[in-house]
């Protein structure tokens, strides 16, 4: 043989493995590519069958006439802030009505109007109505929006069931269980969903974000949210980094598994075509 012939055969300089590997990586770069794109249309389609096309905005509490109430809560929260600024305990339990009242009362909630109504708390969870906006299906862009790609948003009107608890530095809602009339929510999006940080937002508000970072506990009980402050206690985590990334890990470990699959598939093709081109040489 000479070594013309082995150049055009199986010797490693070959350009056809060459080949091989740039047609290999195009194939998995589609097969991502599409993979990826069918998982995101088949998550719209399956959100689209418990949400709707428009907000149920749910009741703000009214603040007409309920000055006494108003000034009962300011000078509760008040005394809260000024114990955690003294060196024993802290504590300070909110009923459900007292919440709703802090969200129509205050500024810093004015995010949470007729999104976010604690219904009532129940044991060791609250029973919570919202109106969340959600994003919709990707489709193109119309002359009167900006960009090459838009959606319609959905909005999940629901209730929902939740357990206070902390993470880090704030307040968050483990969801146990999403409500919506006619309609089941999976169990995967209540995951995804869960914990919710409500107050991640409130951790750089310059009242707020100190009072959150000095909680060791937050519980339930006698029908009220009670937050905790006990000096040389370490708040312990209930909701841990893995508990965050559940849902997204369980995404890409779906399609790791699929994209060895599909190269496992592509590498036995390649490997039948070389021998098969090793017995014709």
């Amino acid at each position: 043989m000479t070594a013309t012939d082995r150049f055009i055969g199986t010797d490693s300089r070959s350009p056809f493995a060459g080949c091989v590997i740039l047609i290999l990586a195009m194939l998995v770069m589609v097969f991502l590519v599409g993979f990826s794109t069918w998982g995101l249309f088949r998550q719209f389609n399956e959100i689209a069958r418990f949400t709707s096309e428009r907000a149920a905005p749910v009741p703000v509490a009214p603040l007409l006439d309920r000055e006494v109430e108003i000034n009962a809560l300011a000078v509760k929260l008040e005394k809260f802030r000024q114990d955690l600024a003294a060196p024993g305990e802290a504590r300070l339990a909110l009923s459900a009505q007292e919440l709703n009242l802090a969200i129509a009362a205050y500024h810093p909630f004015k995010e949470l109007r007729q999104t976010f109504q604690v219904l009532a708390v129940e044991g060791d969870t609250l029973k919570i109505a919202i109106s969340f906006k959600l994003n919709g299906k990707p489709r193109l862009a119309t002359k009167d929006e900006p960009g090459i790609m838009a959606s319609d948003p959905r909005y999940l009107n629901a209730i929902l069931t939740a357990k206070p608890q902390l993470l880090g530095h704030e307040v968050v809602l483990q969801i146990t269980d999403i409500t919506v009339p006619n309609a089941t929510v999976p169990r995967e999006f209540i995951e995804q969903m869960s914990p919710y940080r409500i107050t991640e937002r409130y951790q750089t508000n310059p009242v707020m974000g100190p009072v959150m970072a000095k909680l060791t506990s937050v519980e339930t009980a006698n029908d009220t949210v009670i937050l905790n402050h006990k000096p040389g206690e370490t708040p312990a985590d209930h909701i841990s980094n893995s508990q965050l990334d559940l849902a997204s890990s369980r995404f890409f470990k779906t399609l790791a598994i699929g994209a060895c699959l599909f190269l496992t598939f592509v590498g036995l093709l390649v490997f039948i075509g070389l021998r098969a081109r090793a017995r014709k040489g």
